[in-house]
């Protein structure tokens, strides 16, 4: 081979690979943008899922005051708290203080279940001052459609069952699906998915019984 044939192979070679990089920048870059936008794309849809939860989990006649501005954040490992980890975050969420009258009437707290059937399931709980839960609701979950999505409020009224509920009523033992011995119904070929719940909403009002006198004034003071 000549050296002018060396020089046009090398010359190919070289623009081939350049060609090449500059693909896998661009494919890097739209995959960039596309998981950037994804993920604005899902926080947002989380966030409005939160705000229309609020307005289900803690209704009008509890509180007078705006929810959305008196609120505080909970960590995970959040030293201000008894037993953070009874709430199962995975990161920094929202929690919202009631008011009526200018009186702590409930709390409004995020609480997490990692054991469910197809992965993680996020809920709001509220909780009345009296420690009776005023309603719960399931912001986001990666259930099964038709089994597992029932715990959506949208989709059955599996989850008004723990309306009025507390930690007397039903008694500890009785905290679980009726499969397990306990209070709650599970739904038919998702007992996995209600198990968790009823776990998560448990642990919710435990958490709010250890840390009642800290959450009464926890509004924007953590």
């Amino acid at each position: 081979m000549d050296n002018d044939s060396k020089k046009s192979l090398l010359a190919s070679s070289t623009k081939a690979s350049v060609v090449l990089g500059l693909f896998g920048l661009i494919a890097a870059l739209l995959l960039g943008i596309v998981n950037l936008v994804t993920a604005d794309r899902i926080q947002e849809q989380q966030r409005v899922a939160e705000r229309r939860a609020l307005a289900e989990v803690f209704p009008e006649h509890l509180h007078d005051n705006d929810l959305l501005l008196d609120t505080f954040t909970l960590a995970p490992e959040d030293p201000a708290f008894s037993q953070p980890e009874l709430l199962q975050l995975s990161t920094s969420r929202q929690a919202y203080t009631g008011l009526l009258n200018g009186l702590f009437s409930g709390t409004i707290l995020p609480v997490e279940a990692h054991d469910a059937y197809s992965g993680d399931i996020l809920i709001m709980v509220g909780v009345l001052a009296n420690g009776q839960v005023s309603a719960v609701r399931v912001l986001a979950h990666k259930e099964t459609p038709g089994l597992g999505d029932k715990i959506e409020a949208t989709v059955s009224d599996w989850i008004l069952g723990f309306d009025g509920k507390s930690l007397l009523n039903p008694t500890q033992s009785r905290w679980k699906v009726i499969k397990d011995g306990g209070e709650f119904d599970q739904l038919v070929g998702a007992t996995i998915t209600t198990r968790a719940v009823v776990d998560a909403v448990e642990r919710a009002l435990a958490f709010f019984q250890l840390n009642q006198n800290k959450l009464t004034n926890a509004t924007n003071q953590f």
